[in-house]
């Protein structure tokens, strides 16, 4: 009777240890609404690896009806108070395999839509990851007429919070804290990131920053700018967007596109590009493919700084070699539509404004109000640089929304005075020759930026990936030196590698040294 009761103990823990929940159980019977204030749960549900999940409810002009999960995680969907009036649409994807790390994810333009495809992407490297949409639904800047609450979600406060809850909640469901946090985004979204160093350098150890939206109020009024350079397209000196995509982008390649000793259809560097647009002008012997004297001059408009009268810069010329893009949205005849609806509905608060009345009156007024405190144009990041915080940033040189040359200017502003190498121990930016705005183009884009199927095709490493590339720099203290773009075949995984090109640490440029020139070895950082 002795020895039984000795065992009675044994026994119980190993009923103990047999009855632990599974990660299944664990997510179906969380309730996050018990450790979060001001939250209405709408989502609570177990994913299975191979799971498409749809999306009935959200707003189409985000174009996100479905989204594929390739891992078992944990979905987690709420409605977060903001404010009194305000409030932020949440989702946090736990893995059931989770590495420990913790990732926030970005938004676009001034769009409210959560991108499932990172939420993914995080989740299947094993990251607790989470997005939010912002404060809004829908691409649409109505919701901020009047609604100044809103306008500080969108500048930071969405994203803050977002933060917050994701690492509380993922405390809890997994019964341990997280061990590194990091963020990745781009455009607006390298904005936000850049934006949440700035203003709270805790929340993040490695921030990924592509395309960065920074200067934000002056970047708006930038946009708005071409549609008075360019005129409606009913006007007589409006330029079709036939010409834009084929003889004057051939012009800028056959003036800049052998400056690199290549000729590949990518202008490696166009800051060596100093594109002549007077070659395009109509004489009596050329009357066809060719520009009248107002159109050559809307070319120099646009491929010049945007400047007051006084001379003092607002925001960098447009870069040569995006035209071929940025004729869709910025040279279109039309107003640009994020610039729009922020002027309508944020600045004037007047919804019939007129954008063809713009002009350096509401660029100041635009600066001067900074609404939600949006600019992000910091000139240093010192707590964050102390408390150990990586930025990498990363900007397409063909990129048709925002000019790379403003990337190249931020970078120098927040270096001021120091030398690179000093910047180099926390904060480095790489230029990626041929990529449009965050993604697509003719050049090796492919670098582990984001959720999509091209990524599916590259190894999860620090020489490819720039958010592999940031976890090594946190946790291993490998800076990244270069990191290695692909592009594949019609931008199709399964039709195999076109050309790998290493994209370099600024400022060093990328230079050909001979051999061909589709191969990796055949570049130099110099």
């Amino acid at each position: 009777m002795f020895a039984t009761v000795l065992c009675l103990p044994l026994l119980v823990l190993s009923q103990t240890a047999a009855a632990a929940p599974s990660f299944e159980a664990k997510c179906l019977t969380f309730k996050p609404e018990k450790y979060i204030d001001g939250v209405i749960r709408n989502v609570l549900q177990f994913v299975t690896a191979g799971t498409t999940l749809t999306f009935p409810d959200n707003d189409a002009t985000c174009n996100r009806a479905n989204q594929a999960v390739t891992t078992d995680l944990c979905r987690v969907a709420l409605s977060i108070e903001t404010s009194e009036i305000s409030n932020i649409i949440f989702e946090a994807w736990f893995p059931e395999n989770w590495s420990g790390r913790f990732l926030a994810t970005d938004n676009g333009g001034i769009d409210g839509c959560i991108k499932f495809e990172d939420l993914s992407y995080g989740a299947a490297h094993g990251f607790a990851t989470v997005g939010a949409n912002n404060g809004k639904n829908g691409t649409s800047g109505l919701a901020f007429y009047n609604n100044p609450e809103t306008v500080i979600d969108f500048a930071w406060r969405s994203l803050h919070t977002s933060v917050e809850t994701g690492k509380t909640l993922s405390k809890k469901l997994y019964d341990e804290k997280y061990t590194k946090s990091y963020y990745l985004g781009c455009s607006l979204g390298g904005r936000q990131g850049i934006k949440s160093a700035e203003k709270f350098p805790s929340d993040f150890d490695g921030i990924v920053a592509g395309a960065p939206g920074v200067d934000f109020n002056n970047l708006v009024s930038w946009r708005a700018w071409f549609y008075t350079i360019t005129g409606s397209k009913t006007g007589p000196d409006f330029i079709p967007t036939t010409a834009w995509k084929t003889w004057i982008h051939d012009e800028v390649l056959r003036q800049c596109d052998t400056i690199d000793k290549v000729k590949d259809g990518i202008i490696e560097d166009p800051a060596l590009c100093k594109f002549n647009p007077t070659t395009l002008l109509c004489s009596r012997n050329s009357t066809t493919n060719c520009l009248n004297q107002n159109q050559v001059q809307q070319l120099k408009t646009i491929f010049s700084d945007y400047r007051y009268p006084d001379g003092h810069l607002i925001f960098p010329a447009m870069q040569p070699g995006s035209e071929i893009n940025a004729v869709d949205r910025l040279y279109a005849g039309a107003p640009f539509s994020y610039s729009d609806d922020w002027f309508k509905y944020v600045i004037y608060r007047n919804p019939l404004w007129n954008a063809s009345t713009f002009g350096f009156e509401a660029t100041r007024i635009a600066d001067y109000l900074n609404p939600g405190d949006i600019r992000t144009y910091p000139s240093e990041l010192p707590k964050f640089e102390r408390r150990g915080g990586k930025l990498l940033m990363y900007h397409g040189q063909q990129d048709n929304q925002i000019t790379a040359f403003n990337a190249n200017r931020f970078y120098e502003h927040l270096r001021g005075r120091r030398s690179y190498n000093s910047m180099g121990k926390w904060t480095r930016f790489f230029r990626v020759s041929g990529m449009f705005h965050c993604n697509t183009g003719p050049g090796a884009w492919v670098l582990g930026q984001g959720g999509n199927a091209a990524q599916d095709g590259i190894a999860y490493d620090r020489q490819h990936n720039v958010l592999k590339a940031m976890v090594d720099w946190v946790e291993k203290g490998v800076a990244p030196e270069a990191i290695e773009g692909t592009k594949f075949m019609n931008d199709t995984v399964s039709l195999g590698v076109d050309f790998t090109r290493r994209h370099c640490k600024f400022p060093a440029r990328n230079t050909y040294i001979g051999g061909d020139y589709k191969k990796t070895s055949s570049w130099k950082c110099r």
